[in-house]
């Protein structure tokens, strides 16, 4: 079951509370028993992973700042000489 935050409308209590996801979003105050409501936060994300700026683009746009991406215009040049 999940754990939702609440703040009391009366008193201003924040406090959390175990319900199911059928349960109405309705709650009493553990202090002063008047209604709360529940308070809705952001969730942070962090992207991991290939496919995600600091593990693959990064390197790729140092790189074609420089005009060319190591090791495939080396070994091309090689070969010519």
């Amino acid at each position: 079951m999940p754990i939702y935050q609440y703040q009391c409308l009366n008193c201003n209590l924040q406090f959390d509370l175990k319900q199911d996801f059928n349960d109405e979003s309705i709650a009493a105050c553990p202090r002063c028993r008047k209604s709360a409501r529940r308070v809705f936060s952001p969730v942070p994300i962090i992207f991991k992973g290939s496919g995600f700026y600091v593990t693959d683009n990064a390197n790729s746009e140092r790189q074609s700042e420089h005009g060319h991406e190591s090791g495939k215009d080396d070994k091309a040049g090689e070969g010519k000489k």
